[in-house]
């Protein structure tokens, strides 16, 4: 093994594995306080906006909802406009919203709720650009991670890195060490902090997994000229009882990203006739209506490893010291919800505060005892995001193992409930998309008004049909499938 410490003469160092969203915002996070931050990624960052292996779920459509949006204002000042002046989009929701829920169709209301809409390639390329301004932080491309070094007294005083050679008979050179202060794990759903923690001695997590057999296919297209609307976005939502649901997002240039899912085992067709064809069967044919005219840009893209898996780090009574995981490596959702970025921010910004209750700027130290704490902290973050994904698709048959606990059954009546009443009640809606957005816990909708409104079941049956202008006037979409 190489010795490649590295370590700089005085000074902290902290080193963030994984150069995806979670771990530049642990690595913005980092920054003030440390004297210097080391962000690893394996791949090679491209210049310009396009798409790496490291995210494969980029091809697929992405919407930046409010709490992502805080969460990234905060850690970046100044973000969010430059995300709007490269092009992503404002969707107000959900007014600027076509929205199928499982209760049907939602009016169509001026609310505080936005999402900004865009492709990730964008996003993730602004978020490296403002990382890389930042003092006291390098980036290291072409390097992994293949475990940790123990230090003294149950603590992790580095890891141990290797850089892709192309020499090399495996691709990869020797081994070295790289010291730190603190190590922070955001590679993702693919970590394998659970097996570097075995390997140091220590429990892995348990697990829990929801997996209701989510795959999808996107396209990107360019809308047809003659189209013309008052929306800006699409959301089919699936159910159990019609397990496929469709998303029309807005991106920079013009675009439409366009994405389609199918749910226990299905998977949506990879090329474009059979793409459209699979639109037509959604809950609604608004989307196939707007898509069948316009224009694919590229290929379809298929994913299918969707599952929510959660590792439950809070839960060990032991835990080496100086070392902490968070993003995906600590809860993966359901895409579909659209929950990663903003559960990545989030636990980045309780780092953050961490940071700033310990006094560590300035100090050129970081405080043991850190990370143990963080823990239940970052766990809280994943919380919400899991009682909206997880449970959701607990409701499609296979996905965890055995019958539903009565808890998980009679929140579900409740949701379904809350659902149909949110298609027409304002107060309703509003908490709904307050919990969508993970702004308020999801006791939200248990408030008082809430829960009355609920009681009280919807004003009608079904929602009334969505005015859609197009360029022969006003026209009407179907309900929904009966």
């Amino acid at each position: 093994m190489t010795d490649r410490s590295a370590r700089p003469q005085g000074g902290s160092r902290a080193v963030v594995l994984g150069g995806s969203l979670a771990g530049l915002c642990a690595a913005a996070a980092l920054a003030p306080h440390v004297d210097r931050v080391t962000l690893v990624e394996r791949d090679r960052y491209p210049d310009e906006p396009r798409w790496r292996r490291g995210v494969p779920q980029a091809r697929h459509t992405h919407n930046l909802l409010g709490a992502g949006q805080r969460s990234l204002e905060l850690l970046f000042p100044g973000l969010l406009g430059e995300l709007r002046d490269l092009g992503m989009v404002e969707v107000r929701m959900p007014q600027d919203m076509l929205l199928l829920v499982a209760g049907g169709w939602v009016d169509r209301f001026d609310s505080r709720h936005v999402v900004l809409s865009g492709s990730r390639d964008l996003l993730d390329w602004a978020v490296r650009r403002r990382l890389r301004q930042l003092s006291g932080v390098e980036i290291v491309e072409e390097t992994e991670a293949i475990g940790l070094v123990a230090g003294q007294g149950g603590t992790v005083r580095g890891v141990l890195l290797r850089d892709r050679d192309a020499s090399a008979r495996t691709g990869w050179g020797e081994p070295y060490e790289r010291e730190a202060d603190l190590v922070v794990d955001a590679t993702g759903r693919g970590s394998r902090a659970p097996a570097w923690l075995h390997s140091l001695g220590y429990q892995p997590p348990d697990e829990s997994v929801v997996d209701a057999g989510c795959a999808y296919a996107t396209c990107v297209f360019e809308p047809s000229p003659a189209h013309s609307a008052d929306w800006k976005c699409i959301l089919l939502q699936s159910t159990p009882q019609e397990p496929r649901s469709g998303i029309l997002n807005p991106i920079e240039n013009g675009r439409w990203m366009v994405s389609v899912a199918g749910l226990g085992g299905e998977r949506p067709p990879l090329d474009h006739a059979g793409f459209v064809d699979f639109a037509k069967r959604l809950r609604s044919t608004v989307l196939y209506d707007v898509i069948r005219d316009a224009e694919p840009l590229g290929e379809v893209y298929g994913s299918g490893r969707t599952e929510n898996r959660r590792r439950h780090y809070e839960r060990l009574t032991r835990w080496p010291d100086r070392f902490l995981v968070l993003g995906d490596a600590v809860g993966a959702f359901n895409p579909a919800y659209g929950q990663g970025i903003s559960v990545a921010g989030m636990s980045a910004l309780v780092l953050r505060r961490a940071l700033e209750r310990a006094g560590t700027r300035g100090t050129g130290r970081i405080p043991g005892g850190l990370t143990g704490p963080l823990r239940k902290r970052i766990a809280r973050c994943v919380d919400a995001a899991w009682m909206l994904s997880g449970n959701a698709d607990l409701a499609y048959p296979g996905a965890a193992d055995g019958p539903l606990p009565l808890a998980a059954r009679l929140g579900k009546r409740y949701t379904d409930r809350l659902l149909k009443v949110a298609t027409t009640d304002r107060t309703v809606a509003t908490a709904l998309f307050d919990m969508t957005h993970l702004l308020a816990p999801p006791q939200v909708v248990l408030r008082p008004r809430v829960l009355a409104s609920v009681l009280r079941g919807p004003r009608h049956a079904t929602s009334p049909t969505i005015p859609l202008p197009g360029p022969a006037g006003p026209a009407h979409l179907p309900e929904e499938r009966p």
